[in-house]
């Protein structure tokens, strides 16, 4: 059975990704993959390089962007507050997704920049055409509203996600991270969550580098970004951010 990633960070995911694309697109040749997607946080930098690469290898190139979602009005910038966002993964389906993948993430950039480059749902649903939107990792808001054990939030934001993008084009995450604190308990209830609410569910793996030995410089990378040194427990937690299953 054929696998397609597509949660996938390059280098262009700045001191978080490590991979750089033509390393991406020859693991997924080597693995006999039909397609990848890159979905680097916020930006589309590796996009046409990641474009070239894939059609060259005989690969399928997917579009895509890991988004940050602002909690409120991507206008709205104040300290405590806006300063917490969400993740949501957007895929363009076709060349008019793909066009409006360049809309929202120069908007995000020119107008909702408050520490990351943020959209907001308003914006979404201006931009919804082609694309095809994935509830995210652990950051996303559907994943924090069970975190948080209320139930009844996922649901309404799943309802809501799906109101924007159309039901046949919203999907819930599913991924496997056995190390990370609460992630099997979680996709047990994203799987419930997906049942109830009768919404199809995609794997994705979320990866962050392409072996496992990469996992120590990739950790150096974020404690760059952070400006802290990271512990015995965050390191657990990234073991499986790799491109292997």
């Amino acid at each position: 059975m054929s696998f397609v990633h597509l949660h996938t960070h390059s280098h262009y995911s700045l001191l978080d990704g490590l991979a750089k694309i033509p390393e991406l697109v020859a693991k997924a040749k080597e693995y006999g993959m039909p397609a990848l997607a890159i979905t680097d946080h916020g930006n589309l930098y590796g996009a046409v390089e990641f474009y070239k690469a894939a059609t060259k290898a005989g690969i399928k190139p997917i579009i895509g962007i890991e988004a940050y979602i602002a909690a409120g009005s991507l206008s709205s910038k104040n300290a405590g507050v806006d300063d917490k966002r969400f993740h949501l993964i957007l895929l363009a389906r076709n060349n008019a997704g793909y066009k409006n993948l360049i809309k929202l993430v120069t908007i995000s950039h020119l107008e909702g920049f408050y520490y990351k480059p943020r959209m907001d749902k308003e914006l979404l649903r201006k931009h919804s055409e082609g694309l095809i939107a994935l509830s995210g990792c652990m950051t996303g808001e559907i994943s924090r509203a069970l975190l948080s054990r209320n139930r009844d939030l996922a649901e309404n934001l799943v309802r809501g996600y799906q109101e924007i993008f159309g039901k046949e084009n919203f999907y819930i995450e599913l991924s496997h991270h056995k190390n990370l604190p609460n992630h099997q308990e979680l996709q047990k209830n994203l799987r419930e969550l997906a049942v109830a609410t009768q919404t199809p569910v995609v794997a994705t793996q979320d990866v962050h580098y392409l072996n496992k030995n990469d996992a120590e410089a990739q950790d150096v990378l974020l404690a760059i970004q952070t400006n802290t040194k990271l512990d015995d427990e965050d390191r657990l937690t990234m073991k499986s951010d790799d491109f292997s299953l």
